[in-house]
């Protein structure tokens, strides 16, 4: 699986189930990344997606205890249930895309992660793993830093390190 997020200084990945800052360009590789493959979120997730509806042109799998049925998406009841839905689906062609939960509960199985890193603090009220701190993570690329109303980021990729015995 591989973790794809936009952040902000702090880690943070949201405030009030809404995006921090929609970057065009930041949009635009995620539909690169995303488009014809699964992606795994959550109910909270994908209730904040334009009228509530599923990304399109992907297979969505949405972890919810709660979540009724709907059009466009399976659900799975717990991480367990959506590894079985992923049976038959090559690892990297499976993205977590969040909320915070999602992402905290998924990155054990992820190998890589896509993060845009925004340089400014916005004030976020949930967060991802910060891979800094975390030892198995490794930043392996970094693009050229951009604008977008003031605000630079990059684009990051970083990759779980193999484990050694």
């Amino acid at each position: 699986m591989i973790a794809i997020v936009a952040i902000d200084e702090n880690w943070g990945i949201g405030r009030s189930n809404s995006l921090l800052l929609s970057i065009p360009e930041d949009m635009k590789f995620f539909r690169s990344k995303t488009l014809g493959k699964t992606v795994i979120l959550g109910r909270k997730n994908l209730e904040s997606f334009p009228g509530g509806k599923p990304l399109p042109k992907r297979r969505n799998i949405v972890i919810s205890t709660t979540l009724k049925a709907g059009e466009g998406y399976e659900i799975a009841r717990s991480i367990s249930e959506a590894q079985a839905l992923l049976a038959n689906t090559p690892a990297d062609d499976v993205y977590v895309i969040g909320g915070a939960e999602i992402y905290r509960q998924l990155l054990p199985y992820c190998s890589k992660a896509f993060v845009t890193k925004m340089h400014a603090d916005l004030g976020p009220d949930c967060y991802f793993p910060n891979l800094d701190a975390m030892p198995e993570w490794a930043e392996t690329e970094r693009s050229e830093a951009f604008n977008h109303e003031g605000i630079t980021y990059e684009f990051t990729t970083y990759e779980r390190k193999a484990e050694t015995k």
